[in-house]
């Protein structure tokens, strides 16, 4: 029995083991949905489930059971950790005002994330490209902005809650929906065209100028990933709405 085809899956379980990580720590006062832990936990279980695409793609240990894994992990990193973090943080930041009634909204990013891993498995366009936001840039949006809440003005306290229901809102729709999206996947089986190579190249370039203006302002690090998964919508967005026939 070959050990390559177990790398792929073993390192989805290493992304399921930081996604459960990340929710635990939620739980925790000391690392309580404010705090950066969870994010950082998000962020490993992103690095985790790049690799084991890469990996598998590399190996070409490609399974029925590791997508099916895959799909399972995502859904507890991607799904239910953001979801939680934008609960925990609307329902903190709305305490004593009517916006406590509504913060059971971001709790939806979970199911419309589920839906959208459902639908990633049954469709067969999304081989080198998504249809609708990915759920680890969806997750990566509400885990930064959700460390950046304490870095606002406080004339925003009162609109805080609000900002992340109407966040929440928009991603459920942006992960069923049917805009097409570049990936940053590779490998042999990978074919790009060349408006898909320039959106990247464009995104990096605009990624690097974000990470450039943050240092010098000296703003907080999630501003650099809020950012760039920011201009990753609106650039698709707009080439979309530019050259639908590329769509």
């Amino acid at each position: 029995m070959s050990i390559k085809k177990h790398i792929p899956n073993a390192i989805t379980s290493l992304n399921l083991i930081f996604g459960v990580i990340g929710i635990i720590a939620l739980f925790e006062p000391e690392l309580h949905a404010v705090a950066y832990f969870p994010f950082l936990c998000m962020l490993t279980a992103v690095l985790f489930d790049f690799c084991d695409g890469l990996a598998a793609r590399l190996l070409g240990a490609y399974s029925p059971l590791g997508k099916e894994l895959d799909s399972l992990a995502d859904m507890v990193s991607f799904g239910v950790l953001p979801a939680l973090m934008m609960y925990f943080n609307c329902s903190l930041w709305a305490a004593g005002g009517i916006a406590v009634f509504f913060a059971w909204i971001p709790l939806l990013i979970a199911v419309f994330s589920a839906v959208r891993l459902a639908k990633f498995n049954l469709d067969e366009r999304q081989h080198s490209s998504f249809i609708g936001l990915p759920t680890p840039a969806s997750a990566l949006i509400c885990g930064s902005l959700c460390c950046l809440l304490g870095y606002l003005p406080d004339s925003f306290d009162t609109a805080i809650p609000w900002i992340l229901i109407g966040v929440s809102l928009v991603l459920c729709v942006l992960l069923v929906c049917e805009l097409p999206m570049f990936s940053f996947k590779f490998g042999k089986d990978i074919e790009a065209d060349t408006a898909t190579k320039m959106l990247r190249y464009a995104l990096l370039s605009i990624s690097f100028i974000i990470m450039v203006l943050v240092i010098l302002f000296a703003l907080p690090w999630p501003a650099i990933i809020l950012g760039i998964f920011l201009v990753y919508i609106l650039e698709n967005a707009l080439f979309r709405l530019l050259a639908p026939n590329k769509a």
